[in-house]
């Protein structure tokens, strides 16, 4: 286990200009904005390229013209509505590794070979970290404590996020596999790319483990604020329902993320929790009990 001190580790550093005594704060505000701004400017680029984008195809297959006028547009079956929404949530997670990659890519330009690797996390760490499969045996503790403070999250704040959650009944099955897919697999790898990848890397070029652990669990956690009006019965704090049960999961994988040196481990958690607890919210195996 490294000292807690030490750097994370995630790309080399390369020699620059001294900076001075008053510019030093100044730098560091800047890459404090830096990390906020990335993972923004690429979920809003990821959403205008995944929505405008099935919008046209959609109405493409359906002989309908993409570019007539809102107001005279036809209203559109429920199912397709639905479809849709599924599928652009799962194109917007393949646009969004798409972009990680190609930002990580430019930021290793001249590092010569395996520098993406390495600065996402894919490679053999060059410190020693902790073996991976000695961390195996928080899989089958996880989706206890996770479902454990999702429910009593959703209990304290009066919102649905615990057990009895419904699917909209407009899905096919295709489009339920999908949604699943997106769930359990692209998310999770989309996801991680971005928060424990590239903005991991990114702040363990200028803060410590534990300061970028905390920092990228706060961008992962604002960046699921429910932006959806709140029921009338809701807690006025219900917005902030969603961010508050993804903390515990955030800190796990930036721990994970340092512990190991590699980013499979976050991805192989992310995924694994996301399908405990929609396993149980869904009541999937309730008939089980």
């Amino acid at each position: 286990m490294p000292p807690l001190g030490a750097g994370g580790g995630a790309h080399s550093h390369t020699e620059s200009p001294p900076i001075t005594p008053a510019a030093a704060p100044l730098r560091w505000l800047g890459r404090m904005l830096g990390l906020v701004l990335v993972p923004l400017v690429i979920l809003v680029a990821a959403t205008f390229i995944a929505g405008p984008l099935v919008r046209f195809v959609g109405d493409w297959r359906l002989g309908l013209d993409p570019f007539t006028p809102l107001a005279e547009r036809p209203r559109l079956p429920l199912a397709e509505l639905a479809a849709r929404g599924v599928i652009t949530d799962a194109l917007r997670q393949g646009v969004m590794a798409l972009l990680v990659l190609g930002l990580a890519a430019f930021a290793c330009r001249g590092g010569g070979p395996g520098a993406l690797r390495r600065r996402l996390g894919f490679a053999k760490p060059a410190l020693p970290r902790a073996s991976t499969r000695r961390l195996l045996w928080l899989l089958p503790l996880w989706p206890l404590i996770h479902i454990a403070w999702v429910t009593a999250t959703a209990a304290a704040l009066n919102v649905n996020f615990g057990h009895g959650v419904r699917l909209s009944p407009f899905l096919s099955s295709t489009m339920v596999a999908l949604w699943l897919t997106f769930v359990v697999l692209l998310a999770p790898l989309a996801e991680e790319l971005l928060l424990r990848g590239e903005v991991y890397a990114r702040a363990s070029a200028f803060l410590g483990p534990a300061a970028t652990i905390v920092v990228t669990a706060l961008i992962f956690c604002l960046a699921h604020v429910g932006l959806e009006p709140a029921p009338r019965y809701a807690s006025s704090f219900s917005a902030l329902a969603r961010p508050l049960t993804l903390l515990p999961l955030a800190l796990t994988l930036g721990w994970l993320r340092w512990r190991t040196g590699r980013l499979w481990p976050c991805m192989l958690l992310h995924a694994w929790s996301n399908l405990a607890l929609v396993t149980y919210q869904l009541g999937w195996f309730a008939g089980l009990r």
